[in-house]
Order: structure tokens, then C-alpha cells, then sequence
């Protein structure tokens, strides 16, 4: 799954990152030993991760969202410098890998490469391992890498966001909470990272957009790692408990800010096991739409790649949004 257009007049590369997921049930299982560095998981948890994609018809939609996200970016920078790029996909934890997205690229005799993330906060354990994957084998191949570190301060982003928000909320009952949440990490890699300084402005921004009373949202975490070391919190799950008994909140709002697609950590774990929850606790339940391949943020992020190379050049630094 390589999207290219006009490859043999292609200049640069567009290597357009996303974290992966199994294309059919029977890859659950190498997928997950995947993501756990080459350990298998233990019956337990292979049957569990089993049953939550079981619950969304055996795989999630991520490789579908993601190839249609890829699709339409390419679609953007084509039209906007035709023949000037081509693009490929690199995933972390399934086919097409990071190495694979940058070796077709290199197949296609491109220059140098923008790397971007389908992320738009940046975090070193996160975001900035897609990058030094990306980089490392760029560096070996001779040919420059720029990376795209975050992109959440996108105008088209937390507009999208925004308005999602606030037609959401118009639906719920009048003292209903809003969770702007985001994937959490394990707290030893949170130190001297930017991760929660930029989900905190990010939410702030869309907040903000939508006219929302700072007393109305807080920050939310969610999907935490299942390993015994301590990650970031409060859990939604846990913020769905402690709102219930708070004697005047009628729903919870969760606005995603930290997904780009319909994936598990939104199909399931908001929409199935939160929904399930909130509903247990007697509390309305909502969460907003992700931007998935949304034209006006796809678009932007053709544009925010173009200036990487105007703004930075090639070979070069990192330029951050």
C-alpha cells in the first residue's frame, strides 16, 4: 500500500507514518509480539486484544483510514506541485514498515524526505520513534530527513475539533463534562518531555474555539499500557467514576484530541467499553468525530509538508509546528 503519483518525475518524498494494525484476525497475534518487541503474549492477553477486535467485526478500520488518510494528502500535494512527490506510507508495528515506506521511496529516486506522523502531538517515545526509524534509514541510504514533529497548532485541526465539540455538546444534557483526552504513556518517559505540555495547549486551543468555559473540560488520558510500571492519569474510565459521584454532573463529553482515525482506542475503548460505563453509571455518554481523511486537515498537512522543505531545506533540521 504505496500511494505514488508521477514517481519517475518524483524530486522528494513524502514518507507519511502511522502506527499500524493486523489486516486480518489471524495477524492479531504477530501484530501484538510485534508491539511487545518480539515477545509473545500471554494467552490471556492474546485472547483478550482477540475479543475487543472481535467486537468491532475481527479488525479494527485503522489500515482502511490510514491508506484513505495517505490517499488524500497525496492527492493535495499533487495537486498542488504536480510531479514534485511521492509519497509512501511507513507503519511501526505492521507492513508497510517505516525501512519499507523509505526504501520505496528510495525506488522511485527521490532526493531527500518529509517525514510526517499521522500524530499530532509530539512525544519522543512516540512520535519521535517514527522518526528516528525514518531517519536512521535515510542516514543510511545518503539522502536528507526532515521531520514534521507535531501538528496539532494546525488551524484546519482545531477548527475541525472544535466545531465537533460544540455540535456534540449541543446534544447533551446542560451539566455535562468535557474530557479532552489523549493516549497515555508510562510517566518515566514523560520527564522533560513536551508530551503534556502540548496536549494541554492543543486542548486549551480547541476549548477555546468552541467557546467552552475552562470549568467545563479537563484533560483525560486513556488506553494505557497494560504493564506494571505507573503511566499518565487519571484514566477516563476513572474520571467516568469519580464525575457519577459528584452529585451534578449529567454526561461526559470526550473529544479525542489525541486519535486521527476510528481505531481500537476510539472504537472500543470509548465508543464500547466508556459508552458501556457512563451508561452503567447513569451518566449521558458522547464522544466526538476524529478528523480521520478530513480534505481540509489532509489538505493543511500537504501544505505544513511543502514548508518543511521552503522553511528548512534539505538535508537539515527538524522543523517543529
Amino acid at each position: 500500500m504505496h500511494p505514488v503519483t508521477n514517481e519517475s518525475d518524483a524530486r522528494r518524498g513524502a514518507l507519511i507514518m502511522a502506527y499500524g494494525s493486523p489486516e486480518s484476525p489471524d495477524q492479531i497475534e504477530e501484530y501484538y509480539t510485534h508491539i511487545r518487541r518480539g515477545r509473545p503474549p500471554t494467552e490471556e492477553a492474546l485472547a483478550d486484544l482477540v475479543g475487543r477486535y472481535e467486537a468491532l467485526g475481527g479488525t479494527s478500520t485503522l489500515r482502511r483510514r490510514t491508506a484513505d488518510q495517505v490517499g488524500t494528502i497525496t492527492l493535495s500535494l499533487q495537486q498542488d506541485q504536480p510531479g514534485r512527490w511521492a509519497s509512501a506510507l511507513g507503519q511501526k508495528h505492521a507492513a508497510p514498515f517505516v525501512e519499507d515506506g523509505v526504501a520505496h521511496l528510495l525506488d522511485v529516486g527521490v532526493s531527500d524526505i518529509v517525514g510526517l506522523v499521522l500524530a499530532p502531538h509530539y512525544s519522543a517515545a512516540s512520535v519521535g520513534q517514527y522518526h528516528d526509524r525514518a531517519r536512521a534509514a535515510c542516514s543510511a541510504a545518503g539522502i536528507g530527513y526532515a521531520a514534521i514533529h507535531s501538528w496539532w497548532s494546525l488551524d484546519a485541526y482545531r477548527d475541525f475539533m472544535a466545531r465537533q465539540l460544540s455540535a456534540c455538546l449541543a446534544a447533551m444534557p446542560t451539566n455535562t463534562k468535557v474530557l479532552v483526552t489523549a493516549h497515555s504513556l508510562p510517566l518515566r518517559v514523560l520527564d522533560g518531555d513536551p508530551y503534556v505540555e502540548g496536549l494541554t495547549a492543543s486542548a486549551t486551543a480547541i476549548a477555546g474555539a468552541a467557546g467552552l468555559d475552562a470549568a467545563r473540560w479537563t484533560l483525560g488520558w486513556q488506553s494505557a499500557g497494560r504493564t506494571p510500571e505507573p503511566w499518565a492519569g487519571p484514566d477516563v474510565l476513572e474520571q467516568l467514576r469519580t464525575l457519577a459521584e459528584d452529585g451534578h454532573t449529567e454526561g461526559v463529553l470526550v473529544v479525542p484530541q489525541g486519535f486521527t482515525s476510528d481505531h481500537l482506542e476510539v472504537a472500543y475503548d470509548l465508543d464500547i467499553e466508556a459508552a458501556r460505563l457512563a451508561g452503567s453509571l447513569g451518566l449521558a455518554f458522547a464522544r466526538t468525530a476524529v478528523v480521520n481523511d478530513d480534505r481540509s486537515v489532509m489538505a493543511e498537512l500537504a501544505e505544513l509538508i511543502h514548508d518543511q522543505v521552503a522553511e528548512s531545506g534539505l538535508p537539515g533540521e527538524a522543523l517543529e509546528t
